[in-house]
């Protein structure tokens, strides 16, 4: 019997439901092509409530989101472009990297996820971005630009890189990027032409975390130049979720017997 993995989700923005409840599906349709079962966790939830639902997961996806990380969490001054803070994401992003640090669990974190898992880790960001390259062109543009994959790193593997040695066709909508990275994660792509970063991998052996500046949630249905590494993303993050499930399950049958 297949085991279908729980991923939760924080809902996308605390402020904007219109825009939530608009993102929030395609990330949920993405986990379930993938095998996964997406379990939406509300934002106006009490940190107790939170954990008791994100406690029930085996792995934790972070979406993209309307809001900025708050510079103060990194000690930068505010740039003038950048959006306000949404301190009730942060919050449950915060329980939900803690939990999945603390139990190992998969992350896959897109776009704005990214970059509040690269300042949890205390890291740093661009908080605005100059570039040729149109990084913020929008859903209603499916290949935004390239990003080149480091070879030998997990992403590389997963999307096929190491045997192509190609650049990957992603959708774009950001403003923002990493900076200086954080503790336990590595640059593994760049966009080519002006050296963005565009994903991030933990470098903890055995503990699946992925991070991408692009959105791959958006591309799973797309031409196969888009879908191709978009569904290999969600594949082998619902895989690993599905390995950690089956590992907690035996933790807790074991506890139960002693």
């Amino acid at each position: 019997m297949i085991t279908t993995p729980r991923i939760a989700i924080p809902v996308p923005h605390s402020g904007d439901r219109e825009y939530a409840e608009r993102a929030l599906p395609q990330y949920e349709e993405a986990v379930r092509l993938a095998g996964g079962e997406p379990v939406r966790i509300e934002l106006d939830q009490t940190p107790a409530q939170v954990m008791k639902q994100i406690e029930r997961c085996d792995a934790v996806l972070l979406p993209g989101s309307r809001a900025d990380v708050d510079p103060q969490k990194y000690d930068a001054e505010r740039h003038e472009k950048t959006a306000p803070a949404d301190s009730k994401r942060d919050t449950v992003d915060e329980l939900l990297l803690q939990d999945a640090y603390n139990m190992h669990k998969p992350v896959l974190a897109i776009c704005y996820g990214l970059q509040i898992l690269n300042v949890y880790r205390s890291g740093t960001l661009v908080q605005h971005l100059e570039s040729a390259v149109n990084h913020s062109a929008g859903r209603a543009v499916a290949k935004a630009h390239t990003v080149k994959v480091a070879p030998g790193s997990q992403l590389a593997t997963i999307v096929g890189a190491d045997k192509n040695n190609v650049e990957v066709a992603v959708n774009s909508s950001h403003h923002q990027s990493a900076d200086v990275v954080g503790d336990g994660l590595r640059v593994v792509a760049r966009s080519p032409l002006d050296g963005v970063i565009e994903a991030l991998e933990g470098t903890l052996p055995g503990h699946f975390v992925l991070a991408v500046q692009w959105h791959p949630e958006r591309s799973v249905k797309d031409s196969k130049e888009l879908a191709d590494s978009a569904n290999k993303i969600f594949r082998a993050f619902i895989e690993a979720a599905r390995a950690k499930h089956v590992e907690l399950a035996g933790e807790f049958e074991s506890a139960r017997s002693e």
